[in-house]
Order: structure tokens, then C-alpha cells, then sequence
């Protein structure tokens, strides 16, 4: 458990962790997609240096009855940064039990913070949930669903091929952080495989079979328009957090065949299996 001085500091069940750069639209969308015991959670927006900064007034004015925050960051850091200023804002600042993850565009089904709280009351060996989720391109109306193994078995075995835990979907036990540290900064585009791959050393992780997220497909985002770079790093997560050999040596493999396909490709042919 997280280990407080101050009896002033909110109790609560739930922290959503949403960075948001240049998308305040995506950002106000994300925040009325949220459902939860109002007095049990609280959001914290981290504004990565938005070119027009985040209007706490404009989050007010769409009705929402949760409490929220926003940390103004003066300059662009990427995301890495901002998901650990806003880390380290929630131990400062709240006693929660779980933190949950978003980003700006997605949106969350309106019991998905009830059945993963509810899972993991259920379920105290597991520190690290997830659920299924579904890809849409609200440009192109194409859509796919995103799959995974369930128990922590099939998910470590997985791991070393492609990352179960999209981040959007991801709530995790506060005090894990204080045994893993917060997201590395020596993987960039893949700071969340390599703090989730580093959870399962520590903790078990599920996945709920629910798609309980629909994540948007942008062009512009940090994982299509970074693809390359990101293959090359989810190798170095594998080579350095993998635990059975011959499946680090497939994996790697993998990773690097798909660095030499197109993504349009491989996007046509998730939506078809899908």
C-alpha cells in the first residue's frame, strides 16, 4: 500500500491518467466517455505544452460530475515525461488505489472502470488489468477488434510478440510504481511495453474478454507515425525483459520482419482477421 502522512489527502478507488497534446477536442470526447462513483475517482490531465493550452473552464462547462486536474506543462516533453509528471503528481496528491490509463480520442465503455475495480477487489494477486478493445478510424469508418490471451500464463508467453496491455485499456495497483519505478525513459514509443513487461516480473496480469475501449486509429499518433523507431524499441523490451530464450529469439524476429512491411499492409490484414 502507498504509504501517506496526510490524512488531508482524497481516499479514492480510481486515478484516469490522460496526456493530451493539441487535442482538447479528442480530450473533452475522452472525459464524457467516463463513468464511475464520483466521490471514488478523480482524472488528472497532463497538458504536454498545447499550443492552446487546456481550458479547465471548457472541461467544467460539459457537466461532468467527477473531480479532475490539470498539469500545465510549458513545453512539449513527449509523452514519456508527461505520464511520469503526472505519476508522480498522483502519489503527491491522492491515495488511490488503482491508476488508469487513456488518451485523448479514445473512449471507454460506460462499465469498464466498474468491472476492472471490481475484478481486481476480486482478484488481489492481479496488479495489472486490461481488457479487449476495438480500433476505429473515424475518417475511414474501418474498424478492427484487438484480441489477447486472458491469464497471466498465455499474456507473459505473449508478451514477447506484442504488447496485451493497450495502453488505454490499463488499470494497475498504485503501489506497483514504488516497485517498478515509473515509465523508463530509455525506450521511447514503448515506455508502456517496458513498464508493463517489468509489472509481470513483479505481479500477475489479466486481461478482461470485453471490449470495454474503442481506441482511434490517428495517422498522426505517436505509434503509427513513429513505427519504425517503435518496432526497433519493442526488439529492446523483448531482448531485455523476456523470459524464455527461444521465444525472446521469435520475437525479435517478428518485430523485425514487420519493420520491413508496410503498415498499410499490416493494418489491412488486422482488419480482415478481425
Amino acid at each position: 500500500m502507498n504509504s501517506y502522512t496526510s490524512k488531508s489527502l482524497p481516499e479514492i478507488d480510481l486515478c484516469v491518467l490522460i496526456p493530451c497534446y493539441n487535442n482538447q477536442e479528442g480530450l473533452i470526447k475522452s472525459l464524457q466517455s467516463i463513468v464511475y462513483k464520483p466521490e471514488k475517482l478523480w482524472v488528472l490531465i497532463v497538458d504536454d505544452g498545447s499550443l492552446m493550452p487546456v481550458q479547465e473552464e471548457a472541461i467544467a462547462s460539459t457537466g461532468i460530475s467527477f473531480r479532475f486536474h490539470v498539469i500545465r506543462l510549458y513545453k512539449n516533453e513527449g509523452i514519456t515525461h508527461a505520464l511520469n509528471t503526472g505519476l508522480q503528481w498522483i502519489e503527491d496528491h491522492l491515495q488511490t488505489r488503482f491508476v488508469a490509463r487513456l488518451d485523448c480520442g479514445d473512449l471507454c465503455h460506460q462499465e469498464r472502470f466498474f468491472k476492472q475495480v471490481k475484478f481486481l477487489d476480486e482478484n488481489t494477486q492481479v496488479g495489472l488489468l486490461g481488457s479487449w478493445c476495438e480500433f476505429h478510424n473515424p475518417q475511414t469508418g474501418l474498424k478492427y477488434a484487438y484480441t489477447t490471451p486472458l491469464e497471466h500464463a498465455s499474456i507473459l508467453s505473449e508478451m514477447h510478440f506484442r504488447n496485451v496491455f493497450i495502453h488505454p485499456t490499463v488499470v494497475f495497483r498504485s503501489e506497483l510504481i514504488k516497485e517498478t519505478g515509473k515509465y523508463p525513459i530509455e525506450y521511447p514509443y514503448v515506455e508502456d511495453y517496458a513498464l508493463f513487461f517489468k509489472m509481470l516480473h513483479k505481479t500477475k496480469g489479466a486481461i478482461l474478454n470485453d471490449f470495454l475501449v474503442t481506441c482511434e486509429l490517428n495517422p498522426k499518433g505517436i505509434s503509427l507515425s513513429n513505427r519504425k523507431e517503435q518496432l526497433f524499441g519493442r526488439r529492446s523490451v523483448v531482448s531485455d525483459y523476456g523470459v524464455f530464450a527461444f521465444k525472446k529469439i521469435a520475437g525479435e524476429f517478428k518485430l523485425l520482419f514487420l519493420s520491413f512491411l508496410p503498415y498499410g499492409l499490416v493494418h489491412l490484414v488486422k482488419s480482415k482477421l478481425s
